[in-house]
């Protein structure tokens, strides 16, 4: 991490250059394929790998690879499409069903305070990967917002991605 310029007011810089190539799509996915991630990653058909966690028949349940908190979780249909209003109802209705199935294991397994569930469509709305609509859920707990990222502007990510990965699929065998 590099300080920001004596008498700067703002928050300290951590530079991480290698967000560039995923927010870009740039990046490579480790096998020929799509270039949209969520297009990529079901096709892989390796759902450890990909932390896919469900998969419906119009959406599918996976981790976030770049979690606010353990446990964020998305919903995404397979559809490469950019906005809500793009899918069709029976492609919103199991998105809607599979948030709450996500919702059910979470509180389950991870016994959260809260939970954040929304999307944001478009890159002006914050969306890291625009061109194909999902939706987040993240589960929250009292206290999990301290001071690592609002003074050091860090995450403390206390558990590994495999096994948060273990500990949720056995929920969301159907």
């Amino acid at each position: 991490m590099t300080r920001s310029p004596e008498g700067h007011q703002g928050p300290d810089i951590m530079w991480a250059p290698w967000r560039m190539a995923y927010i870009s799509g740039e990046h490579d996915h480790g096998f020929e394929g799509p270039r949209c991630v969520f297009c990529a990653l079901p096709a892989q058909d390796d759902d450890r790998r990909s932390y896919i966690l469900h998969r419906g028949e119009h959406c599918f349940v996976i981790m976030n690879l770049y979690p606010y908190n353990n446990g964020h979780l998305m919903v995404v249909p397979y559809a490469h499409v950019d906005s809500l209003l793009a899918l069709d109802a029976a492609t919103t209705t199991e998105m809607m069903g599979l948030t709450q199935m996500a919702q059910t294991v979470l509180a389950a397994t991870m016994n959260p305070h809260g939970f954040n569930v929304g999307m944001n469509q478009g890159r002006a709305a914050g969306a890291g990967i625009a061109d194909h609509v999902h939706l987040h859920i993240l589960p929250r707990w009292v206290g999990d917002t301290n001071f690592m990222p609002a003074i050091g502007d860090t995450r403390v990510m206390p558990q590994h991605m495999d096994d948060t990965y273990d500990l949720l699929k056995p929920g969301f065998t159907v």
